[in-house]
């Protein structure tokens, strides 16, 4: 929400990306010439960061320089509202408005960053700030940050924005034996030794393990350039296993939730946020702990809304967690984004718990899978470049909506959700009204619980395809997913050909 107000203020921050600080630099400039008080990082930070000082400094609004986990050839400009939450649709739109009715060239004012400051109107956030985010992050603690713990870890920002605030919170929490990958310590928007800077990607990763193996390290952390995402290797047998996010997120959801109850912390009524695209899984878990689980549109911005809806009813004590499959998590109060070294540092107090019990990580992923039932997800997507990729990308979801799919699939569809009309169809013919905000999403739920939601990419030429399936064991799951992934390639690729 844009905080519409006589004294406006605006927190500006940047990551490694190339002309990330010029950038930041030159929005300073802009607001400060409109007499707008301006927050500027000295150094750069990761994006939760933002959403946190925009709230602790009253601001009207925050901006985050950073394409996130893209190539680096993006960039790009993220804008948050006063309560320290991604702006919303609605938001997003009046300002395309306002831009839309200025010419660039003529209309806009500007100062010299020099004559910001000594006006008064730029000023550099303080270390008090940066200290302060950093306690609220180790206020968040799990099993306790006065005690010595032992894990070998390795961590690589990748070129990006984290070394500084994870490196800082481990060490006051107790981690002592934190290895960095010095090849991708220093900021550096080439991201030169990855193609990718995805901790979602196993390339990125390569030399946190190689250093791993060198130093027999227990746990590789990696974090995307902005710091909101993480991956992980965990060492087993010695060899490093990576858990995709889906995975990590449903060990630290147990690992909060038997902790709080054996704490006797878990508050009343507890809830849990995911994406619609997030595993099913969280459900299963979740049931037996008593947490409802609230269902959002894909993207964090919209989990950050329910939080902030808690928070604007005084019942931001029910929320306990927040995730999305592509290695986004978030269990603080006081940050409305997902948040990378909020992560890092349950990964790690996760790590050390089960092995103060001797249970590796993977063994017991291993365990929750007997418990719960095996879930296998995975992401496939379809790249439509250019203006004739871009029309076959519509025509194809256009078939979508109009059930050009069921026929063809290996079971009965129990359940069609299509967002964009906003209805959900049962197999009965029922027709149920979706609360959701409208957005061009289809989710299929069949008769035997697979399931699998198809997208067009918010930022990239793409058709994103995220799949669920359940089943008894590993292979059982691997040979629904393979039917399912062959129906939709078919689909897809020979719809493609025709048009």
């Amino acid at each position: 929400m844009l905080n519409k107000t006589n004294n406006p203020k605006v927190c500006i921050s940047y990551d490694s990306r190339i002309k990330s600080k010029l950038f930041a630099c030159e929005a300073a400039r802009v607001l400060s010439a409109n007499n707008i008080h301006v927050y500027l990082v000295k150094e750069l930070m990761p994006v939760p960061f933002v959403s946190y000082t925009t709230r602790k400094l009253n601001c009207s609004a925050g901006i985050m320089i950073t394409a996130s986990h893209n190539p680096s050839k993006y960039n790009g400009y993220k804008v948050y509202g006063s309560d320290g939450n991604q702006i919303t649709l609605e938001d997003a739109q009046s300002i395309l408005e306002k831009i839309n009715d200025i010419d660039c060239f003529i209309d806009v004012n500007i100062m010299s960053l020099e004559d910001g400051f000594n006006n008064g109107l730029v000023e550099y956030i303080s270390e008090d700030i940066i200290n302060a985010y950093e306690e609220s992050t180790l206020s968040l603690s799990i099993i306790g940050r006065e005690k010595i713990k032992n894990s070998k870890i390795v961590y690589t920002p990748l070129h990006g924005s984290g070394l500084r605030m994870v490196t800082d919170v481990l060490r006051k929490d107790g981690f002592t034996d934190i290895n960095i990958v010095n090849e991708q310590s220093f900021p550096d928007g080439n991201f030169p030794t990855v193609d990718k800077p995805n901790p979602e990607e196993q390339e990125a990763l390569k030399l946190g393990v190689e250093l791993a193996k060198k130093i027999n390290a227990d746990l590789v952390l990696a974090t995307d350039p902005d710091c909101d995402r993480v991956g992980i290797a965990v060492r087993k047998n010695n060899e490093y296993i990576l858990p995709n996010g889906n995975e990590i997120g449903i060990l630290l959801f147990d690992f909060i939730c038997k902790n709080l109850i054996k704490n006797n912390k878990m508050p009343k009524s507890p809830i849990v946020f995911k994406t619609i695209v997030t595993t099913e899984m969280l459900y299963a878990v979740a049931k037996k702990y008593g947490v409802q689980v609230i269902d959002t549109l894909t993207g964090f911005k919209f989990l950050g809304e329910q939080i902030c809806l808690l928070k604007d009813k005084g019942e931001e004590d029910r929320y306990i967690f927040a995730m999305e499959e592509s290695y986004g998590y978030l269990s603080s109060k006081e940050v409305f984004d997902k948040d990378g070294v909020n992560a890092c540092l349950l990964i790690c107090e996760m790590y050390e718990y089960y092995s103060s019990k001797n249970i590796n990580l993977i063994d017991q992923l291993e365990n929750l899978y007997k418990e719960f039932g095996y879930y296998q997800t995975e992401l496939n997507y379809y790249v439509f470049e250019g203006v004739k990729g871009d029309k076959i990308m519509k025509n194809i979801m256009k078939e979508l909506h109009n059930h050009k799919l069921e026929k063809l699939l290996p079971s009965k569809v129990e359940e069609y959700y299509d967002y964009l009309s906003s209805k959900m169809t049962n197999s009965n013919n029922e027709v149920i009204k979706l609360t959701l905000p409208k957005s061009d999403v289809l989710k299929y739920v069949m008769e035997d619980k697979n399931s699998f939601v198809i997208r067009p990419s918010g930022t990239e030429p793409k058709i994103k395809i995220y799949y669920t399936v359940r089943g008894n064991t590993r292979e059982e799951c691997k040979k629904s997913l393979k039917m399912l992934k062959n129906v939709l390639s078919s689909y897809i690729n020979e719809y493609s050909k025709e048009k």
